[in-house]
């Protein structure tokens, strides 16, 4: 079978658009050939900086022939309806259609289409065209005389020429025959830009490849990430450092060239005195460069390892030399940001935060820090933290943001409150909270450990989270702008990563009262908000007494238990087990739901387990039928002198014993106990099932049975909601 090459040359594709250029060419290709009922074998794309390629291997010669029925009206149907049919379906006259014979809803015309394929390369000339001039680049342009003409061709940067050739891999391929702009399908292109700019003819796939490279352009990027790490490391180590990877890094540099070539470089170690983060930053946003570590002593050298894009003649020397010019002023200014910071105490900073606002409808950051500071007191105790510690890093860790390293470079915020506030001379806790209380930030970040953090970051997150709620500021399917998803996500990482038990419900309320002092009149329209939305279905006075705890607590556990069944699923846990733990009221503490769903996913995994989810499953059943019949609930103890059979007796007995060992394990949180007590309640509830009529002919019989099964369904309420469990 044939293959096709194309390929795109323009003058530069951003390195930050490549990838997704790369799979956009592939999949608009590969769509338009199968659609055109051309299945092919396998497509690969393929970027550099200028230049779009793709190989598609194995497509038919000639499209399939098309042999298809188009059902037409009845015989006899009106005249319109007949020359619509034979219009759609490209017939002269009812001759040339077949009548299907139907007894039942009568006889119909039917047109055989039949419609030869086209040769492949006729498709691709049709479709590759429209590719082109339709690619989804996020910034085009124009250019050229040809700009001003109507429908002029769009790009991301100018396009010099097209490649298109197709053909068997044994033959002389044929070029595809189409033009865009003018421009017409060839096989030529161009090397390197430097380094062999000349135009170069080529057939297929393998024999382009091939030509490029002796072009001096590697264009697999892949390849070209694995030229610069494998080079940056060896010359590195020849020198005696260690490469500081950074994968980022090393993606945004492989767009940026076509012949990777590494050459290292040098700064003054005076630059040494800043911290390394800061030079790293430094380097790496300015010149796109990385650094090396000194294995001896474990930081930075006065080193750094460019990438360039092609082999000099003087060995890289210019080259160097011009990176280093450029690398010492960005460092002479950082280190003159970073000790003109050390001049001002991060506390003389606080009162700029009065006049810069977090949101419009939260006030400012002043006000923030005020309540990250007060609520972080409440909290500390209940993580193990020093109450003082954990106010003075509340305090301080947002201040950082005013200095002028974190102005220069956003992402060394925290990280430079850290090494200000030892600098100033702050226990090691209150500048370890400055740089850790925005953590964990994702699901692959690191989670702190030290109290004084732990009490910070849930401070910082329990606030966004409820001020946000408080303006109904919530994440939808498609957007989250605040990150609100991310600090749940981060409040449920802390708590249970670090083992500890709290009261969600409290410190939310908490929260709010504190956001309430501030700003009353907003968390009242938050109270008229809900009773606008919940209040037909309460009183008034019951709606206005429970609607901080609907809206801005029961609401924003919900919220948690989302993001907690998200996070255990990616764990391997079952996420209807989530629901089952968080249907029971009161249940705040994340750290005993996670414990609880993997008690109950391990007792459910067992036949006892197993068993036990059926039979309360149909218990639950008959007792929604007989609720709906009889339009009650069958609530309250039954009566044990109406037990007639002894499986009754049992069952009654077992649920009373399950239910006080049940419950005195799950007092004392003791979850395996608590499952175990629920495995006792099988064989009584398998036992009434097959011996017992719920539904007997005595009223009185049949009601109090009714009411030991809901007793099996309150009995298992201990552990769990097994109603919200699948089977």
């Amino acid at each position: 079978m044939p293959d096709l090459l194309l390929e795109l040359f323009s003058e530069e594709i951003p390195a930050r658009m490549q990838a997704k250029a790369a799979d956009d060419l592939r999949r608009m290709v590969t769509d338009k050939l199968v659609a055109e009922g051309l299945v092919y074998e396998g497509a690969k794309a393929f970027v550099t900086p200028r230049r779009l390629a793709l190989t598609v291997h194995g497509i038919p010669a000639r499209q399939p022939d098309l042999k298809d029925e188009r059902k037409g009206p009845k015989v006899g149907a009106p005249d319109a309806a007949v020359q619509g049919f034979l219009k759609a379906a490209g017939l002269t006259s009812l001759d040339e259609a077949k009548i299907q014979r139907d007894p039942k809803k009568g006889d119909f015309y039917v047109a055989l289409i039949e419609r030869p394929g086209r040769p492949a390369i006729d498709v691709l000339a049709e479709l590759l065209p429209v590719i082109v001039r339709t690619f989804p680049w996020p910034k085009q342009m124009r250019w050229g005389e040809r700009s001003a003409k109507p429908g002029a061709l769009t790009w991301v940067r100018p396009l010099h020429s097209i490649i298109a050739t197709f053909g068997m891999e044994t033959e002389e391929p044929e070029v595809v025959p189409f033009d865009v702009a003018d421009i017409t399908a060839g096989q030529a292109t161009r090397g390197h830009r430097f380094m062999a700019p000349g135009e170069f003819s080529v057939r297929r796939f393998e024999d382009y490849e091939a030509k490029l490279h002796d072009a001096k352009v590697v264009l697999d990027p892949q390849r070209r990430k694995d030229i610069i790490l494998a080079d940056a490391k060896e010359l590195a180590f020849a020198q005696g450092y260690e490469l500081v990877e950074d994968q980022a890094l090393l993606d945004e540099v492989s767009g940026l060239v076509e012949w990777p070539v590494v050459l290292m470089g040098s700064f003054d170690k005076e630059f040494l005195s800043i911290p390394g983060e800061v030079i790293r930053a430094t380097i790496r946003n300015n010149q796109k460069c990385f650094v090396v570590n000194d294995p001896k002593s474990g930081k930075l050298a006065n080193r750094f390892l460019l990438v360039a894009n092609l082999e000099a003649s003087d060995g890289g020397e210019a080259i160097i030399a011009g990176n280093e010019r450029v690398i010492r002023a960005r460092l002479a200014d950082a280190k003159f940001f970073y000790e003109t910071d050390l001049k001002t105490k991060l506390e003389a900073r606080l009162p700029k935060f009065e006049q810069i606002v977090f949101h419009e409808k939260l006030g400012t950051q002043a006000e923030r820090i005020a309540r990250i500071e007060r609520l972080a007191a409440e909290i500390a105790p209940l993580v193990g933290a020093d109450v003082e510690k954990a106010k003075r890093a509340a305090r301080l860790c947002k201040t950082d943001l005013l200095t002028e390293v974190v102005g220069e470079f956003p992402e060394l915020q925290g990280l430079m409150g850290k090494y200000y506030a030892l600098a100033q001379g702050e226990d090691a806790s209150v500048a370890a909270a400055c740089e850790e209380h925005y953590k964990p930030q994702g699901p692959n970040d690191r989670v702190p450990s030290d109290p004084v953090s732990i009490a910070v970051a849930l401070a910082d997150k329990i606030d966004t989270l409820v001020g946000f709620w408080a303006i109904d500021e919530k994440p939808t399917g498609s957007k989250d702008p605040y990150a609100l998803r991310r600090a749940a996500l981060g409040v449920i990482r802390l708590v249970v990563n670090n083992g500890l038990q709290l009261k969600l419900r409290h410190i939310t309320a908490e929260a709010l009262n504190l956001l309430e002092e501030q700003k009353p009149d907003l968390v009242g329209e938050a109270r008229q908000r809900w009773l606008n939305q919940y209040g037909g279905s309460h009183s008034i006075e019951a709606a206005l007494e429970s609607a901080v705890a609907a809206v801005f607590v029961k609401d924003l556990l919900i919220f948690f238990a989302d993001r907690l069944k998200v996070q255990l699923r990616e764990q391997g846990a079952r996420h209807d087990l989530v629901d089952a733990v968080f249907a029971l009221e009161g249940q705040d503490d994340l750290l005993m739901i996670v414990r609880r769903v993997e008690a109950l996913g391990k007792f459910l995994d067992t036949d006892d387990g197993k068993n036990l989810l059926s039979g309360t499953k149909r218990a639950s059943n008959i007792l929604a039928i007989e609720e709906k019949k009889d339009k009650r609930s069958f609530d309250g103890a039954p009566d044990a002198s109406l037990y007639t059979l002894g499986e009754e007796k049992a069952l009654g007995a077992a649920i009373d014993q399950v239910k006080r060992e049940a419950s005195a394990a799950v007092a004392t949180e003791d979850f395996a106990a608590a499952m175990s007590a629920m495995a006792k309640l099988r064989p009584a509830v398998d036992a009434f099932f097959e011996q017992v009529k719920v539904n007997d002919a005595d009223p009185k019989i049949r009601e109090n049975r009714l009411r030991l099964l809901n007793e099996i369904r309150a009995a298992t309420r201990t552990v769990a909601d097994f109603s919200k469990i699948q089977d």
